[in-house]
């Protein structure tokens, strides 16, 4: 399954890249699933995505939970909560 991932705020920072397309071998995967392949990658995915870690996700533009099922050719974004007053 190919899947555009994007990177938004600390977490594009974090990892140097604002994007990247990823081949996964499975015919659909949670978001919590995909998160976990992508930190257990390397170190520096591993401190950008960790499991503790408040992220949001989009998926297609719509925002989900972790459970929410990925399917091929889907756009992937994760972003850090935003704050601000």
């Amino acid at each position: 399954m190919r899947l555009t991932i994007k990177y938004f705020a600390s977490i594009r920072e974090q990892l140097g890249m604002q994007q990247e397309v990823v081949d996964v071998d499975a015919p659909q995967l949670t978001i919590d699933a995909l998160r976990a392949r992508l930190a257990s990658r390397n170190a520096q995915m591993a401190a950008a995505l960790p499991e503790g870690r408040r992220v949001r996700t989009a998926v297609n533009h719509e925002m989900v939970a972790g459970s929410f099922v990925v399917r091929e050719d889907s756009e992937i974004a994760f972003f850090p909560p935003v704050t601000g007053g």
